[in-house]
């Protein structure tokens, strides 16, 4: 059995906590769950990759997979996703999030991996990032 990824919508961190530490993710806003899609792994090259910066920068904004819960915890953790990358989730074009998901699938962890596959989940979390924007933020809850 692997990771649990959930990925959905708050309005502020506060909110994101209290949906994350209650009754798992039963939020107002729709949850898009996804075993295997580490938020680190996958979404720093789709959002340089939609953004047109570089993966360097990604990483750099304080948003990106900060940690939200006690680090001492062994899980479940709970990270925030940026700004930019619901804004670019929710404007992209199918054909763009297909280009962003063989982007990935070409790097080291995403080798072997159908693009397809990680090209219908970007459109997933493109649907909840429209529905977010732009009055709330994206976050996942990792669980083991």
């Amino acid at each position: 059995m692997g990771n649990i990824y959930d990925y959905y919508a708050a309005t502020d961190d506060a909110q994101a906590l209290t949906l994350f530490e209650g009754d798992g993710m039963d939020d107002p806003f729709g949850t898009l769950g996804l075993k295997g899609a580490h938020p680190y792994m996958v979404l720093g090259t789709v959002e340089a990759h939609l953004t047109g910066m570089s993966e360097e920068h990604v990483k750099a904004d304080s948003r990106f997979c900060e940690l939200l819960n006690d680090p001492a915890e062994e899980g479940p953790w709970l990270v925030s996703l940026t700004d930019s990358l619901r804004d670019a989730l929710a404007a992209a074009t199918p054909e763009h999030l297909l280009e962003a998901a063989t982007a990935w699938t070409r790097t080291a962890d995403g080798g072997g991996a159908d693009p397809e596959l990680m090209a219908d989940f970007l459109r997933r979390l493109g649907e909840l990032a429209r529905d977010a924007a732009p009055g709330r933020r994206l976050y996942c809850g990792m669980s083991l």
